[in-house]
């Protein structure tokens, strides 16, 4: 077999032509992964995927006509009804980092990032302070950072008391924080209308649990009313923690994959090791 220069420029516009196929499918995937409604969709397409399989195999006619005119009509209702979700995800394709910006953060850098973090909220739950304080990660929070008012300050438990101190003008929205700074105050986030949340819960509350729907971001609530603080992340809302439980959990969140992963690596490891032995 001769090898020409012709079929070599070939074989590699096809290596390129498959590998930006699956870039585009891993950054949809990931994309879909870090919004809980985009999710729940991807679940309900494969499903009447499924069912069209099954009723074309078993010949269901009345069940096969009604799938044909979901599967035909179907993806312009979704992009109606989805069409927030759908421009997010256009926004987060242009804006997203190629490295959260935790990961970046020497153990140092966020072990005082935690400490700060506690500190802020041990006081604002003692005085019974609200505050929303949301931490970015892989998912890029930009278009709310444009709305919000810009800070670009140094992370410190003495700002951000400050920033949710009465009568401060931007004790309503919340504070991002990208890495260990803190990029702006005053931001408002979409709330959900999740069913599972507590309806004594407040505005708050939703905000926390409707940007961690949305992205894959940590978000920290200060109830006004009680004091007691609650995190949401990856779509769930933990409420009435203790300072320890939001030390560890900020810990754990903001560790870097890798190290998660080595983490549970080794675990299996000591487990084997002990069922051996």
């Amino acid at each position: 077999m001769v090898i020409t220069v012709a079929s070599v420029v070939s074989i590699i516009k096809k290596i390129i032509d498959i590998s930006i196929v699956w870039l585009m499918f891993y950054i949809i995937l990931k994309n879909i992964r870090s919004s809980v409604k985009l999710t729940l969709l991807f679940k309900g397409v494969i499903i009447i995927v499924i069912l069209k399989i099954v009723s074309d195999v078993f010949g269901f006619t009345t069940v096969g006509i009604l799938l044909e005119y979901i599967i035909m009509y179907g993806p312009l209702a979704l992009i109606v009804i989805f069409q927030p979700e759908i421009r997010n995800i256009l926004e987060q394709l242009g804006r997203s980092q190629l490295l959260g910006r935790h990961k970046v953060l020497t153990v140092d850098e966020r072990e005082h990032l935690v400490y700060e973090l506690v500190q802020a909220v041990d006081y604002l739950r003692k005085q019974k302070i609200g505050a929303l304080i949301v931490l970015e990660r892989d998912v890029s929070l930009g278009n709310y950072i444009e709305k919000a008012k810009k800070l670009y300050a140094d992370l410190s438990s003495d700002l951000l008391i400050s920033i949710f101190f009465p009568n401060n003008p931007l004790h309503d929205g919340g504070v991002i924080i990208q890495g260990d700074r803190i990029t702006c105050a005053g931001a408002v986030f979409p709330t959900s209308s999740s069913s599972k949340i507590n309806k004594r819960l407040g505005t708050r509350h939703r905000a926390a649990l409707g940007i961690a729907e949305e992205t894959d971001a940590i978000a920290l609530v200060v109830s006004e009313e009680t004091g007691r603080i609650s995190i949401a992340v990856k779509g769930e809302l933990f409420y009435g923690l203790s300072l320890d439980d939001v030390r560890i959990m900020l810990i754990d969140e903001l560790r870097p994959k890798a190290d998660s992963e080595l983490d549970e690596e080794a675990l299996e490891e000591e487990e084997i090791y002990e069922e051996d032995n």
